[in-house]
């Protein structure tokens, strides 16, 4: 039986509720969340695989535009609209329950600013597929929702120089730069994040801008171990 709790959002001022032996937030989305930057010409974003909404509720913290959001899994969706209600948020994030690719239904023709996403970083195959929680395997395997559907939707539902920010697995940039290029979302931002200064990067962060130019400028990378916080931690490229 999976047992709720309500925990901190690391050092934000909001709580989260989440499943202490099942499903919770990662490291990833409190990274790519602090990798957003929102100016004052933003007027909405839409979180896709937003899991129990912990993108949605820390860009809540930076900015008072709308907040659309998305996430397959009842149980997980059920957890974030209770985050969303105690952190009275109601008004600024409205968090769907729904396949993303059911975007053309679900959204139809509206068009966002910002596009954020923490997909499943694992491709369906025998090496690694698959894990005996449900839940788990959607959350982390691409079972419902591939990364080019992510760059085939965020590319429909982008604003022209709309901004897509992604986080994801280093070993999979060569993919994500092409189909960046393939969906007129070219890179134009790049960090690699480490957990300890002897490690290879294992994590990568892209800000993708509709219908730019091609050139990416890729940020010096960023170390993580023993950080007690991860506000600011993106300071540099602002």
């Amino acid at each position: 039986m999976k047992n709720k709790v309500l925990n901190d959002l690391f050092d934000y001022g909001l709580k989260i509720y989440q499943y202490q032996n099942s499903f919770k937030f990662s490291l990833d989305s409190i990274l790519l969340a602090e990798y957003v930057i929102i100016n004052s010409k933003v007027k909405s974003i839409l979180d896709l695989c937003s899991g129990n909404a912990s993108i949605p509720l820390i860009l809540s913290t930076k900015t008072t535009s709308l907040i659309d959001a998305i996430e397959i899994q009842k149980d997980i969706y059920d957890l974030g609209i209770e985050s969303i209600k105690y952190n009275n948020l109601d008004n600024q994030i409205k968090l769907y329950n729904d396949d993303i690719k059911n975007h053309l239904n679900l959204l139809k023709d509206k068009k966002y600013d910002i596009i954020t996403c923490n997909p499943p970083y694992f491709k369906v195959d025998n090496e690694d597929f698959i894990n005996n929680d449900l839940s788990l395997s959607i959350s982390r395997h691409e079972v419902k929702i591939t990364l080019e559907d992510i760059f085939q939707i965020a590319t429909r539902h982008l604003n022209t120089k709309g901004e897509f920010y992604l986080v994801h697995r280093a070993n999979r940039l060569d993919e994500i730069i092409n189909y960046a290029i393939k969906y007129k979302l070219p890179v134009k931002n790049m960090v690699l994040i480490t957990t300890k200064k002897s490690d290879l990067p294992y994590i990568v962060l892209v800000k993708c801008v509709k219908d730019a130019l091609l050139g990416i400028k890729i940020a010096n990378e960023i170390c993580i171990e023993n950080l007690k916080t991860y506000q600011n931690l993106f300071k540099e490229l602002k």
